[in-house]
C-alpha cells in the first residue's frame, strides 16, 4: 500500500538523492546476500567451511596445509565467479547512469558492483577483491578464474609464475591493514558527499563502519537501508529495515517518476 511506512520511507530517500548533488553509496554483506552469497557467520558461510584463525595473515604465510585449504575452497567455487548483480546491485548502477553518484564504497569483495556496471574506478573496495590472486613477494596479480582453469583437476596449490612465491586471494585477511590510498579515498568521498547511503552493513567492522561519521561530520544526509538494527541508526535521517532489493527496487521507482534527468 503506497501510504504504509515502507512506502513513506522509500520516497523520502528517493527525494533525498534528487535534491543531493554528490550521492555515496556504502555496502556490505547484506546485498551480497541476495545474491546467493551467504555471509560469513550464516550457515553456508565461510566460518562453517574454516576456521577463522585460517584467514590470519599469519596462519596463511606458515601453513601450507591453511593455503591448501583455501586453493581447494576457490577450486569449489569459493571466488563467487558465478554469483550475479541482484536488484540492489543493478540500482546503484543505475545511479551511476544518472549522474547522481559520486562512487561505492564497499566492504564486499565479490566484485559485483562492477558486474553490474559500475565503473570500476567508481568502486572502492576497501577488504579488496576475490577475482585476483597476488604475488606476496613480486606483487604480480593473476586473474583467478585463469588459475583455475590451468590448475583444476590437480593437487597443486599454484604458486607465482614470475617468481614461484606464494599466491594470496587479494583480499584483506586477519591482521592486515586496510589499503591506504582506497581508504584515503573513501574517507574522502565520504566527508564531502551530500548523502551517503548504507546498504547492508551492520556497521561492526572497523575502520570501515567509520564512514558514516565521516559523511555526517562532512554534513551530509544519511540513509541506512539493513535487515536489522545498527548503532548508527540514531544518527540516520531515514533508516529502512528492509531487504536490499525490494528497497532500491522501490527507490529507483520513485526516481523515475520524479524524472530525474542526467547530471
Amino acid at each position: 500500500m503506497k501510504n504504509d511506512p515502507l512506502h513513506g520511507q522509500i520516497h523520502k530517500t528517493a527525494e533525498l538523492i534528487s535534491k543531493a548533488g554528490k550521492v555515496v553509496v556504502f555496502t556490505g554483506a547484506g546485498v551480497s546476500t541476495e545474491s546467493g552469497i551467504p555471509d560469513f557467520r550464516s550457515p553456508g558461510g565461510l566460518w562453517s567451511k574454516f576456521d577463522p584463525d585460517d584467514f590470519t595473515i599469519e596462519r596463511f604465510l606458515y601453513s601450507p596445509e591453511t593455503r591448501k585449504r583455501q586453493w581447494k575452497f576457490l577450486l569449489e567455487g569459493g571466488g563467487f565467479a558465478q554469483a550475479r548483480p541482484n536488484a540492489a546491485h543493478k540500482a546503484i548502477a543505475w545511479l551511476e547512469t544518472i549522474g547522481k553518484l559520486t562512487c561505492v564504497i564497499t566492504q564486499n569483495v565479490d566484485d559485483l558492483h562492477q558486474k553490474a556496471g559500475n565503473s570500476p574506478e567508481k568502486v572502492y573496495e576497501l577488504h579488496g577483491n576475490m577475482k585476483w590472486l597476488k604475488c606476496l613477494n613480486c606483487f604480480e596479480r593473476y586473474p583467478l578464474e585463469d588459475l583455475l582453469g590451468r590448475f583444476r583437476g590437480t593437487e597443486e596449490v599454484p604458486s607465482c609464475i614470475r617468481c614461484q612465491g606464494i599466491l594470496k586471494p587479494d583480499v584483506i585477511f586477519f591482521g592486515e591493514s586496510l589499503p591506504e590510498q582506497t581508504l584515503k579515498d573513501a574517507t574522502y568521498a565520504a566527508s564531502n558527499c551530500d548523502l551517503l547511503i548504507v546498504i547492508g552493513s551492520s556497521l561492526v567492522v572497523y575502520p570501515a563502519a567509520y564512514i558514516p561519521l565521516y559523511a555526517k561530520g562532512g554534513g551530509a544526509k544519511l540513509v541506512i537501508i539493513n535487515k536489522t538494527e545498527t548503532s548508527y541508526d540514531a544518527n540516520a535521517d531515514v533508516v529502512i529495515h528492509s531487504g536490499a532489493g525490494e528497497v532500491m527496487d522501490g527507490i529507483v521507482a520513485v526516481l523515475q517518476k520524479l524524472e530525474i534527468s542526467c547530471a
